[in-house]
């Protein structure tokens, strides 16, 4: 018998069912003692006398194994429903003699089959989710992989199977390391990784979560192909990219080969005009600031292709706001958060903040000047991010489609890249940029920058 613990104690006990009937043996004997006293006194032969004190107890032991029998019986049945619901067999069910019966065996009974049927049924249930969750996972277009606390591959769908060129079979318990996808457990999710298998490479979004199969836990990778979409996403950027250039280099070449061919006209003539020499002058001076015009545009979008991946270190946020703020010198900066630090490029955050603020001061300032005019940086921090918002008390955003178009701006003189690139770098640190008006009745708009306060991996 089990004590609890899953120990069987040494010292022997005597069974169920033989100390029910050794109680009703213990219980019957002053009746037959009786009994036999009482057939030793009336007047019968010695043979009767006999006969009659063997029936006696003769029905006396078949009575005790007849209880023997009620007892072991039901237990018995008992037992193996419950070994054959723990095996998940679930054909056995124990018969009532009488559906209505309210003794304490048949309730027992009644309440075994009831569950009985609500573990076949869940366990059809299971079954039925499992088979939906395996034919989904079948027939989904991306690569999926689970493996266990060893790194060992569980779990492959098919497109796994193509992706790598192998049977499932071949590749269950083969390591993540054999399978070249030990980096792929590690690092910042989601992310894009090169891949170059037998059944596909190129670039592929890589995801990770947690599973749990028959009490087993999986890290289960996700392996999508990004190769199609990146295709057609760098059609477009090329496309938007060659109206740019194609906008800007023309608006500096046509007034360069305009007025070179003037002076080239001026130099022909014969007699040259008394004032040739200013008129070159004027010329080359147009000449120089629209080529000087055409280096800073490219040199902006140089900027952009060249930004670096972000060097992580802690950073006091207030610390460097302050530092920030007092660049601006045109119109007063309110900061207002409690100190923190995160984990960014101090170097990278600080230009988004002078970007940020600088735009700020620029719409406070576009329709005027106003005494009470300001600028305000505030933040708040939950367990996992950092918000940070600047706001301005200028006329808000309208358009904001192209915002953080490259090279789109709405300001004489502008290089349209700061949002871009203040976006670029919010991303890069696995944040978001937004600029939006300001709720309720409050004038002007705000920019809406979410950090996390460290980076996993």
């Amino acid at each position: 018998m089990d004590d609890g613990g899953g120990r069987v104690p040494s010292r022997r006990r005597i069974a169920h069912d033989r100390r029910v009937v050794a109680l009703a043996a213990l219980s019957g004997i002053p009746g037959l003692v009786l009994a036999l006293w009482l057939i030793g006194t009336v007047g019968l032969t010695a043979p009767i006398r006999l006969l009659v004190s063997v029936l006696l107890v003769a029905g006396w032991g078949a009575a005790l194994r007849a209880l023997h029998e009620r007892v072991v019986r039901p237990l018995q049945t008992l037992a193996n429903m419950l070994a054959a619901l723990r095996e998940g067999d679930f054909s056995i069910r124990a018969r009532l003699p009488d559906e209505g019966a309210t003794d304490a065996l048949s309730l027992t009974f009644h309440e075994l089959n009831a569950l009985e049927r609500l573990l076949r049924e869940q366990r059809l249930g299971a079954v039925e989710a499992t088979e939906t969750l395996r034919k989904i996972l079948e027939e989904v277009d991306v690569a999926l992989f689970a493996f266990d606390e060893d790194n060992r591959l569980r779990l492959v769908n098919r497109s796994g199977e193509r992706l790598m060129g192998r049977a499932a079979d071949r590749m269950e318990g083969m390591t993540a390391e054999e399978l070249r996808l030990d980096d792929a457990l590690h690092g910042v999710v989601p992310r894009t990784v090169e891949l170059s298998y037998p059944g596909g490479e190129g670039r592929w979004e890589l995801r990770r979560s947690v599973l749990r199969q028959e009490g087993l836990r999986l890290r289960l990778l996700v392996l999508s192909d990004l190769s199609r979409a990146l295709r057609e996403e760098e059609r477009q950027a090329w496309k938007r990219i060659i109206r740019v250039l194609s906008h800007e280099i023309n608006n500096s070449l046509a007034p360069i080969t305009s007025i070179s061919t003037s002076l080239q006209e001026l130099l022909e003539r014969d007699p040259r005009p008394p004032d040739l020499e200013e008129d070159v002058t004027r010329g080359l001076i147009v000449i120089q600031a629209r080529a000087a015009a055409l280096g800073r545009f490219m040199a902006s979008y140089a900027t952009l292709a060249r930004l670096p991946e972000p060097s992580l270190a802690e950073v006091k946020f207030g610390t460097l706001v302050r530092r920030v703020a007092d660049l601006e010198t045109r119109l007063p900066v309110e900061i207002e958060g409690e100190p923190i630090t995160i984990e960014a490029d101090a170097d990278q955050l600080e230009q988004v903040l002078i970007n940020l603020i600088r735009n700020a001061v620029d719409a406070s300032l576009e329709d005027g000047h106003q005494a009470w005019d300001r600028v305000r940086v505030r933040w708040v921090a939950d367990r996992s991010t950092i918000t940070v918002f600047v706001e301005d008390e200028g006329p808000g955003v309208g358009e904001t489609a192209n915002l953080f178009v490259p090279f789109f701006t709405t300001k004489p003189g502008g290089s349209g890249i700061g949002l871009a690139l203040s976006r670029q770098i919010a991303e890069g640190h696995g944040g978001i940029l937004e600029l939006e008006n300001r709720p309720g009745d409050e004038r002007g708009a705000r920019a809406r920058l979410v950090l996390p306060l460290r980076r996993d991996g």
